[in-house]
């Protein structure tokens, strides 16, 4: 562009253009990309989920082929299920995954060791 031959519209879009760049981004509106990293994930009031995260914004979620873990024993507790998996997966309760679910009220996410991941995906499919 020839800075000679700019129109008051040209200045004004780059003026616009500039402002928005000093702009600080809200980190509550940005995309955090997971690329399908298989995490756990617990929310208010919709349960815990594992499976392959995919993208969060703020507080809710995108993830594909996901359990809901409904019940598990053999752990104390989620963090210790997300190392060493659940130690007793025939009384666990995790039903069939679903393709894709939105997660609103996100609260926690934990990375899923090599171990539990193997330990979680052997857990039977739960059925009433």
């Amino acid at each position: 562009m020839d800075i000679g031959k700019m129109t008051l519209d040209d200045i004004r879009e780059v003026a616009a253009i500039a402002t928005a760049l000093t702009q600080p981004v809200d980190p509550e509106s940005e995309i955090h990309r997971y690329g399908g990293a298989y995490r756990i994930v617990r929310t208010r009031s919709a349960g815990v989920f594992v499976g392959d995260l995919q993208t969060r914004t703020g507080d809710e979620c995108v993830m594909t082929s996901a359990r809901r873990l409904w019940y598990w024993s053999g752990a104390a507790s989620l963090s210790q299920l997300a190392i060493d998996g659940p130690g007793n997966p025939g009384n666990c309760k995790f039903p069939a995954p679903v393709p894709r679910v939105e997660l609103l009220g996100v609260i926690e996410i934990l990375d899923v060791s090599d171990k539990a991941r193997a330990a979680i995906e052997a857990v039977p499919i739960w059925q009433s």
